[in-house]
């Protein structure tokens, strides 16, 4: 069964809040720098809770967030699974979906292996797993 669970700061948030999480790759890029202490602020979209409907097979899902400038709308997403009752995890912490360019020092566009590291600061920086428990509490 699939089910999509609104919570309290979806309700707040206006970037295309009524997209799919991997829809973020068509919104337009955004670059910046990898190594910038510019801040995002970054605020959670949505949170997809999937049940297999297999009894031994935790929840599993996507999380998205975003941050709107006045110039530019900015979104993360990625898969996550419940490791056990209270944790859960990035199922690919290699794979955030983003529609941020980073670039690199000289202004070269870094590959997503090379992005990967950069992202998951970004990722870890962010309550995403108060909001996917509050999402599963919510079921």
């Amino acid at each position: 069964m699939l089910k999509h669970t609104m919570t309290p700061s979806m309700h707040r948030a206006s970037l295309h809040a009524s997209r799919a999480p991997w829809s973020i790759y068509a919104w337009p890029a955004v670059f910046c720098q990898a190594d910038s202490r510019q801040a995002h602020r970054f605020v959670h979209l949505g949170t997809r809770v999937v049940h297999a409907g297999d009894a031994d097979r935790a929840p599993f899902g996507q999380t998205l967030w975003g941050d709107r400038t006045p110039d530019s709308e900015t979104g993360l997403a990625w898969d996550w699974v419940q490791v056990c009752s209270g944790v859960v995890a990035m199922a690919d912490p290699l794979s955030v979906v983003t529609n941020m360019r980073l670039l690199s020092a000289r202004g070269r566009v870094l590959t997503a292996r090379e992005a990967a590291l950069h992202l998951n600061r970004l990722v870890h920086q962010l309550p995403w797993q108060d909001e996917v428990q509050l999402a599963l509490q919510l079921e």
